[in-house]
């Protein structure tokens, strides 16, 4: 194998750094970071990811991060890469294991007052109905028929269930479904896998927060997201499962066997992937698509559920209580879309691990609600601190595909962050600062504590910044359920 030794970072302006091209990268690495933020990210072999993505054939223009970067499977997490749909690559590693792993938010017409006494019921009944954790399994029990069914229409088959409102689908990046996906590509372990955790939360990072809206930076673009201050919001971040994770363990082993076959070496094994218009490369491909579809599904279930039980707890109607989802993106994916690139339009399959498409205002993949102001994005931080709307721009277009940073990005590893917490209690901590908070896995309150993450007003700062997306507005955690 190549190897690519870690690079110095030169300074570009107060945003961006460049891992200069050299060796076998065939563009250079940019990273978006702050100064306060660049020594932390120098120790990562994160930044040596960025490199080695940076030689894999078909790349065009640079292998890109986010501030939120952090170590990951091939990839960094942060990671944003694209490359030519007919000469280019496709990786799993690329995506990561979580596929469509993303965030929803919906808004109410609540303000805190409204659940100021009730935020103890609402997060313990969100932890008696909402099933999460390792292996999670819900009340929905597919066959393998309906499960095919999930995996071709994504957020719609909610929809033809009960599960859904329309606007729900047109407030969902792709609309919920990526067209791509085949159900045939997909074994017959990952369906197994995919029966069962239909409508779970699922483990780890993934939660469902209550918050309200703290402060509002664009008045106008909030109007029209429908988000004003005080009010009540429910942020959602789930994936697709132990059917997306058991897709790209398939794939990844596949290609890694076929590494001598590729006709050119890679830096990292982790690495392992197939030209995209391979029958390996376009297999992988339609069966992420399917893991797509399968996550947003499950997000638009796990809404609904929120949902009723928001109506239950609170003794009110659909009306009343006017939960809308704001937006659903999704973080671990690869898409087929169409950049201008030299004053050129060219088709390319644009990988985001860990980042978050940014359209801007008049581009035709925005929802026609949005269109005028930008598609929403949704950043989440830890459950300590704070959470972020943002708009996409003209200049994350022009600069990183239409992308921008997905959440906090982790600082500590989970075994770092179980030392560190010993002898604390992260609960009390936390309901010291009003954040009630419930979990699942022994140890994940532990691995999850604030401390984990950086902090992500100052990632949010790099991007905003940088002008690859714009703050509208900032959220406030109330109470938290943890997988």
């Amino acid at each position: 194998m190549l190897v690519v030794k870690a690079m110095e970072l030169r300074k570009i302006d107060d945003y961006r750094w460049e891992v200069p091209k050299t060796g076998q990268m065939r563009v250079p690495g940019i990273i978006y970071a702050g100064e306060s933020m660049i020594d932390s990210i120098k120790q990562e072999e994160a930044v040596k990811q960025v490199a080695n993505v940076a030689t894999l054939p078909g790349i065009i223009r640079a292998s890109l991060a986010m501030p939120d970067i952090h170590w990951g499977y091939g990839f960094p997490i942060g990671g944003v890469a694209a490359f030519d749909w007919e000469t280019g690559i496709i990786s799993p590693g690329g995506v990561g294991y979580d596929i469509n792993c993303g965030v929803r938010l919906a808004t109410t017409l609540l303000t805190v007052k409204d659940v100021s006494g009730k935020l103890e019921e609402l997060v313990n009944a969100m932890y008696r109905d909402i099933p999460s954790g390792v292996g999670s399994t819900g009340s929905i029990k597919l066959t393998y028929s309906e499960e095919k069914k999930v995996l071709k229409e994504g957020s719609k088959w909610a929809l033809r269930h009960g599960m859904a409102q329309e606007s729900d689908i047109e407030h969902t990046e792709d609309f919920g479904c990526m067209q791509n996906a085949d159900p045939e590509m997909v074994s017959d372990k990952a369906l197994e896998r995919g029966l069962r955790q239909l409508g779970t939360l699922g483990s780890g990072n993934h939660f469902v927060e209550i918050g309200m809206v703290e402060k509002i930076y664009d008045e106008e673009t909030a109007r029209i997201f429908g988000l004003f201050e005080d009010q009540v919001t429910v942020i959602l971040h789930s994936g697709s499962r132990g059917l997306g994770y058991q897709i790209c363990d398939d794939f990844l082993a596949h290609m890694a066997k076929n590494i001598n076959k590729l006709g050119f070496e890679i830096p990292d094994r982790q690495l392992a992937c197939s030209m995209i218009q391979s029958d390996a490369g376009i297999r992988y491909f339609n069966a992420m698509a399917c893991a797509a579809n399968y996550a947003w599904a499950n997000r638009q279930i796990l809404m609904h559920r929120t949902r009723e039980l928001f109506q239950r707890v609170l003794g009110t109607g659909p009306r009343n209580l006017g939960m809308n989802l704001v937006y659903d993106v999704c973080h671990n994916i690869a898409k087929k879309e169409t950049h201008l690139i030299d004053g050129k339009k060219r088709t390319v399959c644009v990988h985001r691990k860990g980042a978050t498409r940014a359209f801007p205002p008049g581009h035709e993949l925005v929802c026609d609600k949005y269109r005028s102001v930008g598609q929403p994005i949704l950043v989440p931080g830890d459950m300590g601190r704070a959470s972020y709307v943002l708009a996409g721009t003209e200049k994350a277009l022009a600069e990183t595909f239409g992308s921008t940073c997905h959440g906090a990005g982790r600082v500590l590893s989970r075994t770092a962050a179980l030392k560190k917490s010993r002898g604390r209690s992260i609960q009390r901590e936390l309901e010291e600062k009003g954040i009630r908070v419930r979990w699942t896995g022994r140890s994940t309150l532990a691995e999850e504590m604030p401390e984990a993450y950086k902090d992500v007003s100052q990632v949010v700062d790099v991007v905003h910044g940088a002008g690859i997306s714009k703050k509208v507005a900032k959220l406030k955690p109330l109470a938290v359920l943890k997988g």
